[in-house]
């Protein structure tokens, strides 16, 4: 089918039918269509209301389509001729109704309404999906198979194509046909799960459960789970086609619809590996529907089961966790699951969410009975456990919290696995080693064994016993307080008695060491006093306690330990409950009775009184007063005051805050209020007094140590600052002066309350600052009230104080004439002496130098400087260490240098010796402080050294830097160090005064004491004074290495010189003295680029070149081994080159020399780099400042070619193309390849195969070197190195002109040195120099450069002036080779001039098409021979290799042709050289003629006439040579080809020629290209004029047969060429003669070579000539043709001469002719010829040789014709017989050939031979029953006679029998054809086998076995009477013949089909 077709078929619809309504066969699925083409329309549609009513019964569903599909108005409804929308409706309808319908699709009545709807609606067309889709899940059925063959799906292109094998033999769909469809093509796997949803959509209103739709359910299941089990790899196509119905499946709330996609995501996990994605989604969904629907729990738990088991651990996330546990039953159904299937790999993935959960959740799963596996209960623990110690950072409500919902499971675990449990217990001992996880580990132990474990297992809380005894005291510690978290939790339930038991335990061990005591005191003061519900928990615990600690042997300790002990129960003392009967009086109680009260100093009388009450604590307080108040004090600091009075001022604190609290609200507010008068009368009677107690609650909130062992919170400061501003209100004015002096710490308290981060802190002291402000004549009165004013912004902001004490003090400073800013300034100051008087508190100091951050200056910083002095004392190596808050204030003090305070280092001595004990001091007391040196370091910015107004002062800083850089040993100040130096701004001078070494001191000495400091300088290793420090020296050039900011940097390079040239190598210390030598030099060229950055020239005033020491940086080139010293000396070389340009110059050869030694040796991108940067940077400079620049580059040049072989390969191109780019490409280019070739030429290989090796790799290389640049700078390279090359000697003899030489004496020196080479090694350089030349343009590379800027007219003038260079040269060459002619060396020269023209021949390649036309014709006129051959031969190429001309360029090009016959029409010269030379040129000149007509030709032939008559002429000329002739020759061929009419003038004079040269033999054999010519002109002539060669057609042919037989003996190339040539003209004589011209030509050449016999050319002509002649033309000539034909088939009789093979060979050629003419005759005209012929082979009767030729004839011609040939062979039967029988040796006994005559046997074999080919040719195109009756009987017996024929001998007579008599006997069997004549021949045969010659009865069994194989089953009815002659062979006397007879039985066996056993 068309594609046409196609198209038009797709576009059809079905209701374009024109027989849809006519068919003779109606489409049918209960009945034959013949039988439903006879039904009417009625009665289908009674048969579908019918099957509608009874499904009406089975489903209501269908009742809404009596009206649609099956109402009286579809009978008239023809959808075909509907509308598309009608149509779509009504598809729509169909569908709806055949999807309901596939649930019942098996029933009758269903089939019924299916039948209707084919007959009326033709759904078998229109809806083909549709009805699929109800009959594919019954695919096993015979219906469904009725349904298939209703449907079109003949085509491929249709969907359901694969189901068309199904439709002719009827059969159903196998099952697996179905499941490897539905993987292999996806798009019926999506309408198999299309199926399921429409089907459910179509149901969804009618059904709740849909439970008619499980078959669908069950075919959608047990289709894609097979498949997916079937495909090899399950795609990602297949995943994601599934996905989507897969979730829809999870969410439906059918349960079958649920359970198959279960069994779908079953097998998809056991399938593939899913990504975790995916997996996680997955176990989501099936866990939401768990939830949903739970009707198939445990379905749905064991496909997760599955999911979880074959996917990758872990890719399940905690969502599905989350779904699982609202799941009711799952707990339930795990238990049923467990008992049969493994539910581990759920349980695994559930316990550790489970674990998690409790301790992140409230409500934890408690439910779980389910028996646990070995693995899981461990796996279950040991997450338990491990999570409960992960609670390390949780606070203890929540740990308390989370043991009681611990409790019970970790019970449950201990009662059903308590063997894990212990062993996971066990597992976590060794394991814990922190303080924390301890704890908690021992609050799990807890868990398990408190609680009533007495009763259960009695003594069974071993382990918390054993912590309790253990040696070690902190197990013991750690125990107490476990037991004090067991208590306080509530988990105990018989307190009383574990109390009782603890505390026996504890005084077992309490005194065993000091540290018990330690922890019970701590136990006490943990103990939360406010919290009366839990008294009386922790009353029995505390008061055991107390007691333990008034045991006698408490005092064991010491009486600082009873001391204390007392000291830390006093504040038990204080009593806030109010009732009598409350635990708290109970506990103080106990303490006011135990012994270490009763020995307390406060309390010596306590225990002999009466009871505590609540008057007692007044006593202690003015006890306490008595002993404790301190005086004389400005400060209370807690930092230095001692234990005893810490102690009392906590206690106070505590009372303080104790008494505020209760004072403030509540019932009891007045009886404190009174205790608070009490205690500020008793203790702080004192205004001062009670201010300084005040003033530690105002700041000690800020202290992070522990002196006082209190807490001072934001409340409590609060509330101080309250009740301090009430107390300042109310103070008299003396008193509120006093406290507002400078003497009180009221101010500067309140002030560091301003900077607190609360808010409320900072307003209540701003109230107090309020009232303190009263007093006018404070000193800190200004500060006060410009603080004042800004309340607001100190209240919202804490940093605002800061920036007002900044501008206060700016204020103060810049108006230093008002008396008001001189208060503000003197109370700066007054302020600044506090901070730094000692007993100031640190941390009140840090705050408030905090608060005056912005305070900056020479005054603040001098006020400072006495604290700096005491800091730094206290911080020395020597204890005591300083205070967190001091070296925070050190730190701040330090802060202090910067740029505004930077000038007092200049006035002020002592400022810069603290500033460098800081950077000294490299102490750090506390590991979150950086140390006093770096915080020191770090003061040192750029501003700061800047603003230092002393040079001393800054080159003391950098002194003592760079030691501290030498002397620590701490990276951190290194780079500390490092950053400071490279951030500030440096002067040149003073690094420089830091590189020079101390001068020695000059001290006359004796020669002794000069021997003796000697031997001591040997014998110590410390350095002498004034000897350079190699270690500071090379740390500062590390800094020098990246500073950027650094002034006069010029002054640094006389001590850099110094220290380069003090540098000498120590021993062992190599490496250290190259890596400074190094740094030296890199330092230099730092300061050159700084001096220079573009490279120029610097001023003499800024660096003075005497400064700069080249001569020592080559030094150490020279002296270095390092590369990397080389490197940095190399760049630093190229710098100086910019800058000092002359003294470069001096050295630069060392340098390069060096270069080319060393570094260019290395491989690495580093020495590449420092190569290009010298050479970059040098040389400029050297080709600007050099006055001989050519001698100085030609060495540097020389120095970089001898190092080149020792260069890594892939960095030599590089190099040499950044050394030619920087020294100019056209300017010296050809010197470094001049230099190139030289070096090769030089070298000498160790053999010719490494020495082309070699040279093809350098050549390679030069190539890719020169075509790095630019086309222009390598033709001008090209033409300087021609120009040098003549300058050349032509021997290294001295040149004669002397001037010559002394002018090119150096340059030959510097590039190749003629006295220093051998003659050799200069020829060699000349002959690789111009072969490179010819290699360079004809490389691909130079040709793609030039190709886009060959019209340039630069291009154009390089071009020209190479052409015109290499031709001077040429000429020289050229005299060279004449002059050189008859010496050794003329071989070299020629090569040489060759290579000169092939370099010009590629140079004319880029010379522009007129140029070269021009030049050429000025070459052609040279007086050289050989330079006018040259120019004709660039002239052939051109023309050979371009096909297109511009006009103007041919008229050009014609006008060369006048040359070149000049050259053709020269005369011989004197010497028989110049003739062979000019015998050349003649041929190259005919040669050019020649292309030049065949180019232009066609278009100017009048131009080519003088041509041809000059080309004629030579031709004609009997002396001539025979090269020139035939080029002459060759050149007529073309121009007569291309001139036509024009040339037959000349043919008179040209063929008589041309047939002349062909006659002499001896010419010919000498010169084999002169025949050739000669037979190739005469072709183009005959082929170009065919009509005008008739007078010299006969001597043509003779000579064309004479050439042929010579050509075929010979086997040279040329030979070939000539028989081409000669068939060609052959050819062109056959076909462009006419009939009357050609044949009687033919018949007169064959009189005249026939005795020649040389027939074979000649006859093939004549073939060829007949094959192309018409039928009319043969019908005319047929007369002619038969006649000559005649003669020459009498060839046999006439010329024979005995020579059998010649004569057979000749007559060949005749019959194929012949032949050739009988294939063109009708059978009319063929039947006369034929019989002509026979007649003639009878005639003369004596003569038998026309028999020979007239059988082989007709063998032939049957072979031809074939079947054509039986309608003339009847006449031939007799004949043959006689034939037969006359060359029978055993018939007769007269032969038909005469035996005497010479060859008379061959000749009666042979035509026996003829004989029998042709009868059996006869036989085997017999379709017409040639083989009569008769005919077979005149053939049979002579046939078979043959048999015994022995002519020829034993030899001949095999090989006749066997592939002549065999085959023709066999195939007269055949055509034959009767069982008669079979037996007749076959018993003749067999009467053969019974011959008495073994040969013939062994040639009778090869001729039956011949005969049963053709006749084959036809030969059983022989077979009866072969039998007994079989069987009397197998006896006979001769071995062979038994032995053919057992193959001849067998092969008859196989023949036959049949054993043969039977017969005999």
């Amino acid at each position: 089918m068309t594609s046409l077709a196609l198209q038009l078929k797709r576009l059809a619809l079905p209701q374009s039918d024109p027989g849809l309504l006519t068919r003779k066969e109606v489409a049918s699925l209960l009945f034959d269509p013949k039988d439903a083409a006879q039904m009417d329309r009625s009665s289908f549609y009674a048969l579908g209301c019918t099957g509608l009513e009874e499904l009406l019964g089975i489903e209501p569903a269908f009742y809404e389509f009596q009206d649609t599909l099956f109402s009286r108005s579809s009978l008239t409804l023809e959808r075909s001729v509907q509308s598309r929308e009608v149509n779509d409706k009504l598809d729509a309808g169909i569908s709806l109704f055949l999807t309901r319908l596939c649930p019942y699709f098996l029933l009758k009545p269903a089939q019924k309404c299916i039948e209707w709807l084919v007959h009326r609606f033709h759904i078998q067309l229109y809806n083909v999906d549709s009805l699929l889709a109800c009959a594919l899940p019954y695919h096993e059925t015979k219906m469904f198979v009725r349904v298939v063959q209703l449907l079109n799906i003949n085509e491929a292109t249709n969907r359901w194509n694969w189901l068309h094998c199904l439709q002719k033999p009827g059969v159903p769909l196998a099952r697996g046909t179905l499941i490897t469809h539905c993987y292999k093509d996806l798009s019926f796997m999506d309408f198999i799960c299309t199926l399921v949803t429409k089907s459910i959509k179509a149901y969804s209103g009618h059904s709740a459960n849909c439970s008619q739709l499980r078959v669908i359910f069950s075919f959608y299941a047990s289709t894609i789970v097979p498949a997916l089990d079937a495909v090899e790899k399950v795609s990602d196509t297949i995943i994601s086609k599934l996905l989507p119905y897969i979730q829809k499946g999870l969410k439906s709330s059918l349960a079958d619809y649920k359970a198959a996609t279960y069994m779908i995501v079953c097998q998809l996990a056991v399938k593939v590996v899913l990504e975790a994605s995916l997996v996680d989604t997955l176990a989501l969904q099936l866990s939401k529907s768990l939830v949903r629907e739970p009707v198939l729990a445990k379905e749905g738990l064991g496909c997760l089961i599955v999911l979880l088991q074959n996917q990758k651990e872990g890719a399940v996330g905690p969502r599905a966790f989350g779904r699982l546990c609202c799941m009711s039953s799952l707990v339930e159904t795990l238990q049923v699951m467990a008992s049969v299937h493994d539910v581990s790999p759920l349980l695994r993935y559930l316990l550790p969410h489970l674990v998690h959960g409790v301790f992140s959740t409230c409500t934890g799963e408690r439910r779980d009975h389910t028996g646990l596996t070995q693995s899981l209960n461990h796996v279950c623990l040991f997450l338990l456990l491990d999570e409960y110690l992960s609670q390390s950072e949780t606070s203890e409500q929540h740990i308390t919290s989370l043991n009681q919902r611990l409790l019970p499971l970790v019970r449950l675990f201990e009662s059903k696995y308590g063997g894990a449990l212990d062993s996971v217990i066990a597992a976590h001992v060794g394991d814990v080693s922190d303080t924390e996880q301890k704890q908690l580990f021992h609050h799990f132990l807890s868990l398990s064994m408190s609680s009533g474990k007495y009763q259960i297992l009695g003594n069974s809380d071993t382990s918390l016993l054993l912590s309790l005894k253990h040696p070690l005291p902190s197990v013991r510690s750690l125990a107490v307080e476990h037991l004090m978290g067991i208590i306080t939790s509530g988990q105990v339930r018989h307190k009383t008695t574990f109390s009782v038991l603890i505390m026996s335990v504890l005084s077992h061990f309490c005194y065993k060491q000091a540290d018990t005591v330690s922890s019970l005191l701590s136990l006490l003061q943990r103990t939360d006093l406010s919290l009366a519900d839990q008294w009386s928990v922790k009353l029995p615990v505390l008061t055991a306690a107390v007691q333990l600690l008034s045991d006698p042997r408490v005092a064991k300790g010491g009486a600082e330990l009873v001391q204390r002990a007392g000291w830390s129960l006093l504040p038990f003392l204080v009593i806030t409950a109010g009732r009598p009967d409350s635990a708290q009086l109970q506990l103080a109680r106990h303490v006011a009775q135990s012994a270490v009260i009763a020995q307390h100093p406060l309390t010596v009388d306590w225990a002999q009184g009466d009871e505590p009450s609540a008057n007692r604590p007044r006593c202690v307080c003015v006890c306490v007063c008595v002993f404790f108040v301190p005086s004389g004090e400005v400060w209370w600091n807690p930092e230095k005051l001692d234990t005893n009075t810490c102690c009392y001022l906590a206690l106070i604190c505590r009372l303080f805050h104790v008494v505020v609290n209760g004072a403030g609200q509540g019932a009891s507010a007045g009886s404190f209020r009174e205790l608070m008068r009490l205690l500020l009368q008793v203790h702080l009677k004192e205004a001062p007094l009670l201010f300084r107690f005040l003033c530690v609650l105002w700041g000690y909130s800020s202290n992070q140590g522990e002196q006082l062992d209190v807490k001072v919170g934001a409340v409590l400061q609060t509330q101080a600052l309250y009740v301090g501003r009430a107390l300042l209100s109310g103070q008299p004015a003396a008193t509120l002066a006093d406290l507002a002096s400078a003497k009180s710490p009221v101010f500067p308290s309140l002030l560091a309350c301003l900077t607190s981060p609360v808010r409320e802190v900072r307003r209540a002291g701003l109230g107090a600052l309020q009232s303190l402000s009263a007093a006018d004549a404070s000193p800190f009165q200004p500060i006060t009230e410009k603080l004042l004013k800004h309340t607001e912004e100190i209240i919202a902001d804490p940093s605002y104080i800061s920036q007002a004490l900044g501008v206060l003090h700016e204020e103060s400073v810049s108006a230093k004439g008002r008396s008001q800013q001189k208060k503000l300034q003197a109370s700066m100051e007054q302020l600044l002496q506090i901070i730094q008087a000692p007993g100031c508190p640190s941390y009140t100091a840090c705050t408030l130098l905090s608060a005056l951050g912005q305070v900056n200056g020479e005054s603040v910083l001098s006020a400072l400087l006495p604290l700096l002095d005491r800091l730094l004392e206290q911080s020395g190596p020597e204890p005591p260490t300083l205070l967190r808050h001091e070296a925070q204030l050190l730190q701040l003090v330090l802060g202090k240098y910067n740029e505004a305070a930077a000038p007092l280092l200049a006035k002020n001595q002592a400022c810069v010796d603290l500033l460098v004990r800081a950077l000294r001091t490299s102490a750090r007391p506390h590991a979150d402080i950086p140390s006093f040196q770096i915080t020191a370091l770090e003061q040192i910015t750029k501003p700061f050294f800047s603003a230092l107004p002393d040079e001393k002062v800054q080159q003391r800083l950098l002194a003592v830097m760079f030691d501290l850089l030498v002397e620590s040993r701490n990276p951190l100040v290194a780079n500390t160090v490092s950053s400071v130096f490279k951030a500030i701004a440096v002067d040149g001078e003073l690094v420089a005064n830091e590189l020079t070494p101390p001068e020695k001191p000059k001290v006359t000495v004796t020669v002794q004491q000069t021997r003796r400091s000697k031997a001591l300088q040997s014998g110590e290793a410390g350095p002498e004074e004034g000897a350079v420090s190699w270690d500071r020296v090379t740390l500062i050039l590390e800094l020098l290495q990246h500073k950027k900011k650094l002034r006069r940097a010029q002054l640094l390079v006389p001590p850099l010189f110094s220290l380069l040239a003090s540098l000498e190598p120590r021993v062992g210390d190599q490496g250290n003295m190259e890596y400074t030598k190094q740094l030296l030099l890199s330092c230099l060229l730092n300061v050159c680029q700084k001096l220079s950055p573009d490279g120029g020239a610097v001023a003499p005033d800024v660096l003075d070149e005497d400064k700069f020491n080249v001569e020592l940086v080559v030094q150490c080139v020279r002296v270095s081994e390092m590369p990397q010293t080389h490197h940095h000396a190399l760049l630093l070389l190229g710098a100086v080159a910019g800058i000092f340009p002359e003294k470069v110059l001096h050295n630069i050869m060392p340098i390069f020399t060096f270069m080319g030694a060393n570094i260019m040796r290395l491989d690495d991108a580093y020495s590449f780099q420092v190569i290009s940067k010298t050479v970059q940077t040098v040389i400029p400079a050297l080709i600007e400042s050099a006055g001989h620049v050519d001698a100085v580059v030609a060495r540097i040049v020389h120095v970089f070619t001898d190092a080149l072989p020792h260069v890594p390969e892939h960095r030599r191109l590089p190099i040499l193309a950044q050394l030619v780019t920087t020294l100019g490409p056209a300017r010296f280019l050809w010197v470094l390849m001049l230099l190139l070739f030289k070096q090769h030429a030089t070298h000498t290989a160790s053999s010719a195969s490494e020495k082309d090796a070699a040279l093809e790799r350098d050549v390679d290389f030069w190539i890719s070197l020169c075509c790095h640049f630019e086309v222009s700078d390598q033709l001008t390279s090209l033409i300087r190195i021609l120009q040098y090359l003549m300058q050349l000697p032509e021997a290294n003899e001295p040149l004669k002109d002397k001037t010559n030489k002394q002018n090119t004496k150096e340059e030959e020196k510097l590039i190749f040195s003629v006295e220093a080479h051998s003659s050799k090694e200069l020829r060699h350089f000349k002959f690789l120099s111009v072969s490179f030349m010819a290699q360079l343009l004809a490389s691909a590379r130079f040709i793609g450069k030039v190709r886009p800027v060959h019209g340039e007219p630069r291009i154009k003038g390089l071009s020209q002036y190479l052409l015109e260079e290499i031709l001077r040269y040429i000429h020289s060459v050229a005299r060279c080779v004449e002059e050189n002619a008859d010496k050794p060396t003329a071989k070299f020269w020629r090569a040489l001039l060759n290579k000169s023209y092939d370099a010009l021949d590629k140079v004319n390649a880029l010379l522009p098409t007129d140029t070269f036309i021009t030049v050429m014709k000025g070459l052609m006129g040279n007086q050289l021979p050989s330079v006018r051959r040259k120019a004709m031969e660039l002239l052939n190429n051109k023309l050979q290799h371009r096909t297109q001309w511009e006009e103007p360029q041919v008229t050009v090009l014609l006008q060369l042709s006048g040359n070149l016959l000049s050259i053709v029409g020269k005369g011989h010269g004197k010497v028989a050289e110049e003739e062979e030379e000019q015998a050349v040129n003649r041929q190259t000149a005919l040669y050019s003629l020649k292309l030049l007509c065949r180019s232009f030709g066609s278009g100017h032939q009048e131009a080519f006439v003088p041509v041809l008559a000059a080309a004629v002429e030579l031709v004609t000329s009997p002396d001539e040579e025979k090269n020139v002739v035939g080029s002459a020759l060759l050149c007529i061929a073309e121009v007569v080809s291309t001139l036509k009419a024009l040339a037959i003038p000349q043919l008179p004079r040209l063929m008589p020629a041309v047939l002349h040269a062909l006659t002499h033999r001896k010419e010919l054999l000498a010169n084999e290209i002169y025949l050739l010519s000669a037979v190739t002109a005469m072709q183009r002539v005959t082929e170009t004029l065919p009509h005008f060669i008739s007078p010299y057609l006969q001597e043509t042919t003779a000579q064309v047969g004479e050439r042929a037989e010579s050509s075929s003996s010979s086997s040279s190339s040329s030979s070939s060429q000539l028989a081409v040539r000669l068939a060609s003209l052959r050819s062109t004589v056959a076909t462009k003669l006419p009939p009357r011209v050609l044949l009687p030509t033919v018949t007169k050449c064959y009189s005249s070579m026939v005795t020649s016999k040389q027939l074979g050319p000649l006859m093939s002509i004549l073939q060829e000539h007949i094959g192309h002649m018409e039928k009319e033309q043969l019908n005319a000539h047929q007369s002619e043709l038969t006649a000559f034909f005649l003669t020459a088939l009498d060839f046999r009789a006439q010329h024979c001469q005995g020579d059998l093979e010649k004569t057979e060979r000749i007559e060949g050629f005749v019959i194929d002719c012949l032949l050739a003419m009988v294939m063109k005759l009708s059978e009319v005209s063929f039947r006369p010829l034929f019989f002509k012929l026979f007649e003639w082979s009878k005639t003369p009767a004596e003569d038998k040789e026309r028999l020979l030729t007239f059988y082989r004839l007709a063998d032939r011609i049957a072979d031809r014709l074939k079947g054509l040939f039986v309608l003339f062979a009847g006449n031939l039967v007799k004949p043959f017989a006689d034939l037969l029988r006359q060359t029978n040796a055993a018939a007769t006994d007269e032969p038909l050939f005469d035996p005497d005559d010479d060859g008379g046997v061959e000749k009666s074999v042979l035509l026996l031979r003829f004989v029998l080919d042709c009868l059996h040719k006869i036989f085997l195109y017999d379709t017409q029953r040639f083989l009569s009756r008769e005919r077979a009987d005149a053939l049979l017996g002579p046939l078979v006679d043959q048999l015994e024929n022995s002519l020829g001998g034993d030899d001949v007579y095999q090989q006749r029998v066997s592939k002549h008599l065999l085959p023709c006997i066999a195939q007269f069997a055949v055509a034959m054809g009767d069982d008669t004549q079979w037996k007749a021949l076959n018993y003749q045969i067999l009467l053969k086998t019974r011959h008495a010659s073994s040969k013939v009865r062994f040639s009778s069994l090869l001729m039956l076995t011949e005969l049963a194989a053709k006749l084959r089953e036809n030969y059983m009815v022989l077979l009866p009477e072969t039998v007994p002659f079989l069987a009397e062979l197998m006896e006979d006397e001769c071995e062979e013949v038994e032995h053919q007879v057992q193959k001849v039985i067998q092969e008859m066996e196989n023949i036959l089909g049949e054993p043969l056993q039977s017969y005999f």
